[in-house]
């Protein structure tokens, strides 16, 4: 499992767990309750994803190969799906209202940095 600090315009938003490993992608956020604040995971690669079965909204913030922000769902409820992005490498998940309390925006460019 890998830490990425997640930053934007200077200021940190959170960390967000990695892991290559198939049961990582696959389980992504189900089961859980909710995220605590400043805590999410990333998938990547990732084009799309699915709400069903989850218990609480995320905001799903989606970035290109150059961290960019190509797409973001901000508090998307369970049992939706997000659109297909195909230009998307990876996209963060993020407890509902990460993005706004931020001013991350389609365009913002993000920056991850490994801290383990």
């Amino acid at each position: 499992m890998e830490t990425f600090r997640v930053r934007f315009n200077g200021r940190e938003v959170g960390a967000v767990s990695y892991s290559s490993a198939f049961w990582f992608r696959l389980k992504g956020l189900l089961g859980r309750d909710g995220l605590p604040e400043g805590q999410g995971v990333r998938l990547a690669p990732c084009t799309s994803i699915h709400m069903f079965f989850m218990r609480f909204p995320i905001d799903a913030i989606f970035l290109d190969r150059d961290d960019r922000v190509i797409a973001l769902y901000a508090d998307i409820q369970p049992w939706r799906m997000s659109g297909f992005h195909p230009s998307a490498r990876q996209v963060l998940e993020f407890p509902a209202g990460t993005a706004a309390r931020h001013g991350i925006v389609r365009g913002s460019r993000l920056d991850l940095e490994r801290i383990d």
